[in-house]
């Protein structure tokens, strides 16, 4: 860390420790009354500043705006908890944690430590799930976040916040045991400048340091990129990939204690929680041809390599050897797949596409797209009509052929 970021982090630090205090409390009331309000920046920050003082104004504000992002996803405790917009986009959903937490622990380990603990959304799952948490970081401003929103849950009594290394830490465990802990969370940094950072061994603590963790510590479970590559899992390392209403949230590597199987897609919809396991590589499915319904596989079933398993248990196959779309004789109800009902097969052709649209009275259409180096916003505009029906165009390949399926007219 330079000499700059230092001086940001103990700013930071300082304007957290005034906001623990009653005044900050009750700058923080005052900035949520103003947000909930509807009242801009501009004026707040000036009320604030002439209620409350400019040296609380300002924090108060970002503290309340990070607070009202976080009601969604964290309910009541949002309007307790500390965060800054970076540690706010990286905790994770709090049911999320518990269910990570809960199964961590479910082997009896009872001291867990938190490498790398942000705001500490993990540290609090784990501390609520009944572990004694050492919560681990480097950054000043992460320790602090972790103290004060323990703190404020009521859970400071079973967590430990302390300056460490992660690499250091992992370097030094030995007997399945790492600080003195008999599990482990890690939740590596994928962001460095603002980018993404695609190359594991780039990841910070690096790719060396998760596998030397899955390796020392049995009882660990490694948050990773969903666009991990399987050759990177470890032999005896169970891989996970969990989505949340279409969209996949996590993937995880469970240690060898605490695997249970080869590969998992999880799939949350409605608030159920619905797996699909495999305990080896069950191998792709067959291609054929387009038949009356397509099926697209959740992002956690193909990120997982379960595909086939979908395609066994619906009777469905691939349209392309290369394209993650099912087809079947039949409607499918289950979690794994968003199915739609194919009424026109056809080469893809812009102008051919949009006279059939129009003789079927079709005048709004969703793109959607595999394979295909359209543009579905550019697409569905170059489509639109005067009809009244609507229809959802899937523009894909079918044995290697650029093809558009005309579904769910109506």
């Amino acid at each position: 860390m330079d000499r700059q970021t230092e001086d940001q982090a103990a700013e930071t630090v300082r304007q957290l420790r005034a906001l623990m205090t009653p005044e900050g409390a009750g700058a923080l009331g005052r900035a949520a009354a103003l947000l909930d309000a509807g009242t801009d920046a501009v004026a707040a920050l000036t009320r604030l500043r002439a209620e409350v003082g400019a040296d609380l104004a300002g924090p108060a504000w970002g503290i309340a705006r990070q607070r009202q992002k976080a009601r969604a996803t964290f309910g009541a405790d949002a309007d307790r908890l500390l965060f800054t917009g970076d540690t706010l986009e990286q905790a994770g959903r709090p049911e999320l944690a518990a269910r990570r937490a809960t199964r961590l622990l479910a082997g009896g380990a009872d001291s867990v430590a938190d490498l790398g603990c942000a705001a500490g959304t993990d540290t609090i799952a784990l501390a609520r799930a009944g572990a004694r948490v050492l919560a681990v970081d480097l950054d000043p401003v992460a320790r602090e976040l972790t103290a004060a929103n323990v703190e404020a849950l009521g859970l400071a009594d079973d967590v430990w916040v302390v300056a460490g290394d992660a690499v250091e830490l992992v370097d030094a465990a030995r007997g399945g045991e790492v600080a003195g802990c008999g599990a482990a969370v890690l939740d590596p940094a994928r962001r460095a400048g603002g980018k993404r950072q695609l190359d594991p061994d780039r990841w910070s603590p690096p790719w060396s340091t998760v596998a030397a963790l899955l390796e020392k510590v049995p009882t660990s479970v490694v948050k990773v990129a969903p666009g991990l590559d399987h050759e990177r899992v470890p032999v005896g390392v169970e891989a996970e990939w969990v989505s949340v209403g279409g969209s996949i949230v996590e993937a995880l590597l469970w240690g060898p204690a605490v695997s249970a199987t080869w590969r998992r897609a999880t799939v949350v919809r409605a608030g159920e929680v619905h797996e699909l396991t495999a305990d080896a590589d069950p191998g792709p499915a067959a291609p054929g041809p387009v038949r009356g319904w397509l099926h697209e596989p959740d992002p956690a079933v193909i990120r997982s390599g379960l595909v086939s398993l979908v395609a066994a248990d619906l009777g469905a196959t691939l349209v392309d050897p290369t394209i993650a779309y099912l087809t079947s004789d039949r409607p499918d109800d289950g979690p794994w797949t968003a199915g739609y009902r194919v009424d026109e097969v056809l080469p893809f052709n812009l102008k051919k596409l949009r006279a059939l649209l129009r003789a079927r009275g079709v005048g709004r259409v969703v793109v959607k797209k595999r394979g295909s180096a359209i543009e579905p916003e550019t697409l569905a505009r170059q489509l639109r009509g005067d009809g009244s029906a609507t229809a959802t165009v899937v523009v894909t390949r079918v044995a290697g052929a650029p093809t558009a399926l005309v579904c769910d007219v109506t």
